[in-house]
């Protein structure tokens, strides 16, 4: 049964960092694209950021480019998101997902509906 548990929300004054981990167990890691969507009360979940299954490439939702990085490490099945420069608009729950396939192509990686494990999400508040 493949199990994803995030963890490293809390809160944060506007203008700090978090970092957000995922880890992963009971898949083959390696064969999957991650990503990070978040939802806030009322809203549908939206893209946030994913990684390929080597890491080599990355993409970003345009309200977070240059603010929050996506990585991973195949070796310990773990996906981190690291968010700097913080805003109150980006506090809600985040969540990791995993969708199998090893390249991010085209959109595909931005629908929720692709993904098919979810974690059960880390709540991030960011205060002004």
């Amino acid at each position: 049964q493949a199990q994803l548990v995030e963890s490293g929300g809390g809160l944060v004054q506007a203008g700090g960092s978090l970092r957000l981990s995922c880890a992963a167990s009971g898949l083959t890691f390696s064969y999957y694209t991650m990503g990070w969507f978040r939802q806030a009360p009322g809203k549908e979940r939206e893209f946030v950021a994913a990684i390929s299954s080597s890491g080599g490439t990355t993409d970003y939702a345009d309200s977070v480019k240059g603010r929050f990085t996506i990585s991973r490490d195949n070796a310990k099945n773990t996906v981190y998101l690291q968010m700097n420069s913080l805003k109150p608009e980006d506090t809600t729950v985040y969540y990791c997902a995993a969708r199998i396939g090893t390249y991010l192509s085209g959109s595909s990686h931005t629908r929720r509906d692709l993904y098919k494990y979810w974690g059960q999400g880390t709540q991030v508040t960011v205060s002004s």
